[in-house]
């Protein structure tokens, strides 16, 4: 069950933008207000249950608290879109695909931070010291 008590919402597929595989990799508890916080941490619990995910090129699951989603589109929408591609293309996978999240954030973990490619996907990312600090203590 979840925090809500709904069994059956930790079941559901998880809609998730595939360059949020790499923000929950180096998620800390910060974000861009204290209610997109708590639903990332809450998002990151459940994915953690290893639910089936599909990915997706437009707002997801995380994308619903964030204060940059207006009516359901993303005001960086460009630039995350590109991080999006950039990460189906290292990781070698599509568009609408289907898998669990364990094994997306293998992929996202062996092709992107494993071989040292995530500043060259989202670099530009206005969270990139954190990512970048936590890549530093990570490999310590």
């Amino acid at each position: 069950m979840n925090q809500r008590g709904n069994a059956v919402e930790d079941r559901k597929e998880i809609r998730l933008r595939p360059h949020h595989g790499m923000c929950l990799a180096f998620f800390e508890g910060k974000g861009y207000s204290d209610g997109f916080t708590a639903h990332m941490a809450e998002t990151l619990e459940r994915l953690q249950k290893d639910p089936e995910i599909r990915l997706v090129l437009h707002t997801d699951e995380i994308c619903g608290a964030c204060p940059n989603n207006l009516k359901g589109t993303c005001i960086s929408d460009e630039k995350v879109l590109r991080y999006d591609r950039a990460v189906l293309m290292a990781a070698g996978l599509s568009e609408g695909q289907k898998l669990s999240y364990q094994e997306f954030a293998g992929k996202v973990q062996k092709e992107i931070i494993g071989r040292g490619r995530r500043e060259e996907i989202c670099g530009d990312c206005e969270w990139d010291t954190i990512c970048r600090r936590r890549g530093n203590e990570n490999a310590i």
